[in-house]
């Protein structure tokens, strides 16, 4: 999974910067296709998956 020759599984579909430390990302679950937001602020950071408003996490269909 780590190695030289790992395929990306994450895709990052949307990046802001918020100030000089801080900002987000949404990746996509290439083999999922469930939504994550990743969040950071100087070293510290976290990683949550995105859910619609039932609560049901985001999934990307085929054709998107």
């Amino acid at each position: 999974m780590f190695g030289k020759s790992s395929n990306n599984r994450l895709k990052v579909i949307y990046k802001e910067k918020i100030g000089a430390l801080s900002g987000c990302k949404v990746l996509v679950d290439k083999e999922t296709g469930v939504h994550y937001l990743f969040s950071w602020y100087g070293e510290a950071g976290g990683i949550t998956p995105l859910l619609d408003k039932e609560g049901k996490p985001v999934i990307n269909s085929d054709d998107e």
